[in-house]
């Protein structure tokens, strides 16, 4: 089973609303940046917890191997 970026785009785009999501890579290898106000009051690690809940499957089936990202709230990506 495979994914593509604009899969785990749509994905991430259904279940973040009102985020600005841009995911780009392939192989299993992926580059996910979301400015959004999901983060507020949130650590990097619960922000990363977030992402990888929506993924958990495409990662558990191999599909995905290595994400990185860059998860910030739109006050964080104004600065």
């Amino acid at each position: 089973m495979s994914i593509d970026a604009q899969e785990i785009n749509t994905l991430l785009a259904d279940k973040l609303p009102g985020c600005q999501i841009n995911v780009d890579g392939g192989g299993g290898k992926f580059q996910v940046a979301v400015i959004g106000p999901v983060f507020t009051g949130l650590g990097a690690v619960k922000r990363q917890q977030l992402i990888y809940q929506h993924l958990n499957d495409h990662i558990l089936s191999g599909a995905i191997h290595a994400v990185s990202m860059k998860l910030q709230t739109p006050e964080e990506a104004g600065a």
